[in-house]
């Protein structure tokens, strides 16, 4: 019944934006009489709020048509390497560029959001690097025939992702996927796989909640697991590819992350209202992006989101070494030879200081050389992988790291 509620909000709102916009556009427009009154500024800026709000968002594109590599601007193409049914290996062709720049897999979160929201950091890392990234795909989309996806088969993508791109490659997980892409690692360095990472990059992920416990870990943690089953896992509607499968709905999710700082949300929609009245349309533009892909969220499937939520938040599997793949346990010490590195941030309110470096701890067989903590001073969650300082200070660090374990 939510799911069918929201559906219907959401097509009444499509309604509304559009009439919204039109109506902001007109109030805009110097053949209208009415757009000289000094009340109109105001009220096309309010409506242009509201139509961008209220407005749908399927998934958004990357974008990426061209990067500068040593100080050459070459066209960029994605290209999709290999195809499942819940995620695709997608890569950054970059033509006419040489071999031999260093393979790096980036691991999206299924937590939500598109791949899309790494836009930046794929970005980034471009110039210097042959880029793949984890596609995953909206579980609404995906048909019942092709079976659930849980946290087993997430580390099997990463695995068969990384055997596709072959020996030699690098991996860079952004929060969620640090516990699946340091269990693949895990796992391949035990059964001897050459296409095992040369080094794992982890940035502000959950590896050990118990580590300063933030809001989400508190969520996850003061209800029984029986509690999220019940309550936000919803069956998708028959309009949809994957009509009656059971997921975490995307919408869920981002007003949870709304309620998180709705404070914040608020006070940057009445900051666009302002350059939108003050005709600063470059401004109002970046926070009109910004929130293009903040609102633009796909469905998680019940399996992988209620497994998460038991394995990761509830019982710790994974830093008490009791964390199975499959049946088998998953033996963290394998790890000998993958460089791990990982990246907290000083203000980051979803996994708290301490929860990625504990991986650093759990690798016992690894030597120090191997090792490698670094905390961004002043920095969130979302400043880990995006904005100013990821560019400047994080990614350096990262780029380093890949550079000095590359051979």
């Amino acid at each position: 019944m939510l799911y069918n509620a929201y559906e219907m909000q959401r097509s009444l709102l499509a309604g509304a934006s559009a009439m919204a916009n039109f109506g902001s556009e007109w109030l805009q427009n110097p053949a209208n009489p009415l757009a000289y009154n000094g009340f109109s500024p105001l009220l096309a800026s309010g409506l242009d709020v509201f139509a961008h709000a209220s407005a749908p968002r399927g998934k958004p594109a990357f974008g990426f048509d061209h990067t500068i590599v040593d100080g050459k601007d070459v066209a960029v193409t994605e290209e999709i390497v290999l195809r499942k049914p819940f995620g695709q290996l997608k890569r950054f062709r970059r033509h006419g560029v040489a071999d031999g720049q260093p393979k790096l897999l980036i691991v999206a979160p299924m937590s939500g959001h598109y791949a899309t929201l790494l836009r930046g950091t794929v970005e980034r890392m471009l110039p210097k690097h042959d880029v793949y990234i984890t596609d995953w795909r909206d579980a609404k989309l995906v048909p019942l025939e092709d079976g659930l996806f849980d946290l087993d088969d997430y580390i099997d993508y990463v695995i068969e992702f990384l055997e596709t791109i072959g020996p030699g490659a690098h991996m860079l997980a952004v929060c969620q996927p640090s516990v699946p892409a340091y269990a693949a690692a895990a796992i391949m360095s035990a059964d001897g796989n050459p296409a095992r990472p040369r080094t794992l990059t982890m940035m502000g992920g959950p590896l050990d909640t118990r580590e300063a416990p933030t809001q989400v870990n508190t969520v996850a943690t003061q209800r029984p697991h029986s509690w999220f089953e019940q309550n936000v896992i919803q069956t998708v509607p028959f309009l949809y590819p994957g009509g009656g499968r059971r997921v975490y709905p995307g919408f869920l999710q981002l007003t949870g992350f709304m309620a998180m700082n709705l404070g914040n949300h608020l006070i940057s929609h009445w900051t666009m209202f302002k350059h939108l009245v003050q005709g600063d349309e470059d401004s109002a533009d970046a926070t009109k992006a910004f929130y293009d892909e903040y609102r633009s969220v796909c469905d998680m499937d019940a399996e992988f989101y209620l497994q998460t939520i038991d394995v990761v938040f509830q019982q710790h599997l994974l830093p008490k070494g009791e964390m199975t793949h499959r049946g088998r346990l998953i033996d963290l010490g394998a790890i000998t030879d993958v460089g791990l590195l990982a990246v907290e941030g000083e203000k980051d309110d979803i996994s708290g200081l301490g929860q990625t470096k504990a991986a650093l701890t759990m690798s016992k067989g690894l030597p120090k050389s191997f090792k490698k903590y670094y905390m961004a001073k002043g920095v969130g969650h979302y400043g880990i992988f995006n904005g100013r300082r990821w560019r400047e200070v994080i990614a350096p660090v990262v780029e380093d790291w890949i550079a000095k374990h590359a051979a």
